[in-house]
């Protein structure tokens, strides 16, 4: 049995997890986040610098409960990882830094993982995980992405948002209905209530260079200011602004939006399965959309545990485990942290000489 600790601190969440692997199993022995919701809530979206200082403030705390609930001890630890890459760079350096502390302290290997492996890693906990190769809808906050995972864990990305991600669209359309934040959750339970299609919103391409469009590329920006547009409209008549029905129709337009382009591309590539992971994937309606259209083309849909779509350290530990269970896999305890990198340079952060 393989155990890892895993840390995670990219953004406002900081998490600590110990996860195992005996004969393919993958087990999550303890999985502690301590969320920062309540102190950016009422800027509307993450200060960069309160969360790191409240990442400084947390991470030796989480870090012990992840090992104590596990009932484990440094001894019994296999391999120490943290997210390197993509994310706040403050963020990051206080996961990495004090996992990196540890691996020198405890003399552990030391694994630095890209935070958008370790969405489409949390597959690996579901009862049946596809076996690549797959496409995966990446879909959060901070990214949307449709990623082709090869045979050996390959990542090839095919299509990624240009502008402002589905998560992000959900925050700030969210704020303009004068809805919680995150924007996520607070739009799908208006939605409940509201006519979907009450409003005709815009599903949003991006040209090429042919004249046409790129197929499997998202823009919600568009979406966002048409909401914005229609809001002023509203308001201008002095009419009541029904929030439930512009909620629900974005909330349809975005998941119509996602289900064709993710659908289209898992055909084109002649393949038969689909992952989806990351916060908006816990999105119902989304989920719903997506296994009813794909079971049309007779695409086997695989969805992230709802417990797991957002950001947790227990994605990041099975990241470093499918890692290991691939080959001699070791980052450098020299490797930095960076705020961008592509998932196809995943590879880079095991080379000897680090990237960052």
């Amino acid at each position: 049995m393989t155990k890892v600790l895993a840390i995670e601190t990219s953004c406002d969440e900081t998490a600590a997890s110990v996860v195992s692997n005996k004969k393919g199993i993958y087990t999550i022995n303890s999985n502690v986040v301590a969320s920062q919701i309540k102190d950016h809530s009422k800027w509307g979206g993450v200060v960069p610098e309160l969360a790191a200082r409240k990442h400084l403030e947390l991470i030796h705390f989480v870090i012990s409960e992840a090992i104590e609930v596990a009932d484990v001890n440094y001894q019994e630890i296999d391999v120490i990882a943290s997210t390197v890459a993509p994310g706040l760079v403050g963020s990051l350096r206080i996961g990495s830094v004090a996992a990196r502390t540890l691996c020198a302290f405890y003399s552990k290997p030391f694994l630095g993982i890209h935070h958008l492996e370790g969405h489409l890693s949390s597959i690996l906990f579901s009862e049946n995980p596809p076996k690549p190769p797959f496409i995966v809808l990446l879909v959060s906050g901070g990214h949307t992405e449709l990623i082709k995972v090869g045979e050996r864990r390959e990542m090839e990305r095919l299509g990624r948002s240009y502008d402002d991600a589905a998560g992000e669209a959900f925050d700030k359309v969210g704020r303009l209905l004068g809805l919680s934040y995150p924007g996520g959750p607070a739009i799908e339970k208006a939605a409940k209530e509201g006519d979907s299609f009450k409003f005709d919103l815009p599903k949003c391409k991006i040209s090429d260079k042919k004249g046409g469009f790129l197929k499997y590329d998202f823009s919600f920006s568009g979406l966002k200011t048409a909401v914005l547009r229609l809001t002023e409209k509203i308001n201008k008549n002095n009419v009541t602004l029904p929030i439930e029905d512009i909620a629900a129709s974005f909330e349809r337009v975005v998941a119509e939006v996602l289900v064709e382009r993710s659908i289209n591309c898992v055909i084109d590539n002649d393949l038969l399965d689909l992952v989806v992971v990351g916060g908006v994937a816990a999105n119902n309606t989304l989920r719903k959309m997506m296994i009813s259209e794909a079971a049309k083309k007779s695409i086997r849909v695989h969805l992230a545990p709802l417990y797991l779509c957002t950001d947790n350290a227990a994605m990041i530990g099975a990241a470093a485990l499918s890692r290991l269970n691939m080959g001699d896999y070791e980052s450098s305890l020299k490797l930095g942290v960076s705020a961008r990198l592509p998932i196809d340079e995943a590879l880079s952060l095991y080379h000897k000489i680090p990237p960052f």
